[in-house]
Order: structure tokens, then C-alpha cells, then sequence
């Protein structure tokens, strides 16, 4: 009895150490070595591809904080005043904490909820993947300069041929990193915004779309992404739109 008044105890302390309520997030931000006063923004892409502000708040003592209301997982960045790049998060109900890098916005580090650390993890396998195409642009990049400044165009169409067969190579890799992450992460808003990008390509594999749709947790189908997911395949599944007079028949 004493065992069970215990566990009781501690899920009750657990519950009241949230800082935040149902729909709810908290972001909350150290931001070392940056002036007092620098403004943050907290901002999202419509659709038009404008950039639209949630929330704006100051830097104080090395440190921020924004709270608000969120009814499903979206994209959105954070932008610091006077930075060239911005920091992407899933803004998700819960809390998300990040850690502004001043010197290098790239190197800031996002965390605190499930979908967050997910598209941490799924950045770094998908640069791993990608590093053999990054190591010959970094490697080249001066070659290629010099031979469009002399104009050689054997040079030129040398580098490119060999770029465009390492970009096919990394595509294809990419490809399959993004299937097998859908296909083992069912709970993950990455996994969504696979399956949606899959159906945008127009050689999608519509049965293989529709069983990762399937598999997903049924909050995912909710969302935005997942809509959108539904509609598209009933879409692709739909026989082709009846009304065209036969040949030959007046009209």
C-alpha cells in the first residue's frame, strides 16, 4: 500500500513540474554573450511564403522566453536580431529549449520534445548522406572558379558530369534514408511531411504512400500535413474524370 501511495506521489510531482497546459508550448532560450535588448522572433511562412511573426521578445541577462498556444506540430525559426540565418523548430505543445550559438547561428541546438530531438537525429543521418557531394563542392569549388574565369570548358563540363553523377548518387541514398525513417517512426510529424513530399513527385509509389499514411499515429492524420496527405491520395486513387463526349457523337 505504502509502494502504491509512493508511485502516486511522484506522478503527482511529475505532473505539476510542467510548465505548460494542454495546446500549450514554452521555449525556453539561453542566448550567451548576446547585448540585452536584442529582439527575437518567432516566426512561421504562410502560404505565400511570407514570413509571419507569433510571437517577439527581448534578450535579457543571456536569456529569453516565449509561451503561447499551439494546436499541432509545425515548422517555424527563430530570428535574432542582426543574424544572417535563422534556427528551425517544430513548435509542438511542450517545452522546447534552445541554445543560440552568436558566433555560428547553424551550431545552435534545439530540444525538450519528441518531434524536436527526432528532427535533430533525422538532420544529422541526412548531412552524413550527404557529405560525399558537400566534401567535392568544398574540394572543387576553386577549380570550378578558375576554369569559368579562364573559360575551359573542359574543365567545366568535367567537374559538372562528375557532380551531376555524385548528385544522383546522394539523391537516391537521401531517398531511402527518407522511406526507412517513415517507415520506423510512425509517431514522427517528420514522417508526415515524408510522405507528403513523396506524393509531390509524380513517379510516387501511390500503394507505398498509402501504407506509410496508414501507419501513422492518428493525431499525424490531423494535422495540416496529413490532410493534405488524404486528399492527395484520393486524388491520385480517383479514375479519370468522366464527362468527355465519345468521338464521333454530337453534341
Amino acid at each position: 500500500m505504502k509502494k502504491i501511495i509512493l508511485l502516486l506521489s511522484a506522478a503527482v510531482v511529475l505532473i505539476s513540474c510542467s510548465k505548460v497546459g494542454k495546446d500549450e508550448y514554452l521555449i525556453t532560450g539561453t542566448a550567451t554573450g548576446i547585448d540585452n535588448g536584442k529582439t527575437i522572433i518567432l516566426e512561421t511562412q504562410d502560404a505565400t511564403g511570407m514570413m509571419l511573426p507569433k510571437d517577439t521578445v527581448k534578450v535579457q541577462n543571456g536569456k529569453f522566453e516565449m509561451k503561447g498556444t499551439i494546436t499541432e506540430p509545425a515548422f517555424y525559426t527563430i530570428q535574432l536580431e542582426g543574424a544572417q540565418a535563422k534556427i528551425p523548430l517544430i513548435l509542438e505543445n511542450g517545452e522546447v529549449t534552445i541554445a543560440i550559438d552568436k558566433d555560428s547561428i547553424q551550431k545552435s541546438k534545439v530540444s525538450g520534445t519528441y518531434n524536436n530531438d527526432e528532427y535533430v537525429n533525422f538532420n544529422k543521418e541526412i548531412t552524413k548522406v550527404q557529405k560525399k557531394l558537400m566534401d567535392f563542392q568544398n574540394k572543387n569549388m576553386q577549380a570550378m572558379n578558375a576554369a569559368q574565369q579562364a573559360k575551359d570548358t573542359v574543365v567545366i563540363n568535367g567537374l559538372m558530369k562528375e557532380f551531376s553523377k555524385i548528385q544522383e548518387e546522394v539523391g537516391v541514398a537521401s531517398k531511402a534514408k527518407y522511406v526507412a525513417y517513415a517507415e520506423t517512426h510512425p509517431k514522427s510529424f517528420i514522417t508526415a511531411l515524408i510522405i507528403q513530399g513523396m506524393l509531390n513527385d509524380p513517379t510516387a509509389d501511390v500503394a507505398k504512400s498509402e501504407k506509410l499514411y496508414n501507419n501513422l499515429e492518428e493525431s499525424l492524420k490531423k494535422t495540416k500535413p496529413g490532410i493534405a496527405i488524404k486528399t492527395k491520395l484520393a486524388e491520385m486513387k480517383a479514375p479519370a474524370a468522366v464527362g468527355a463526349a465519345p468521338v464521333g457523337e454530337a453534341k
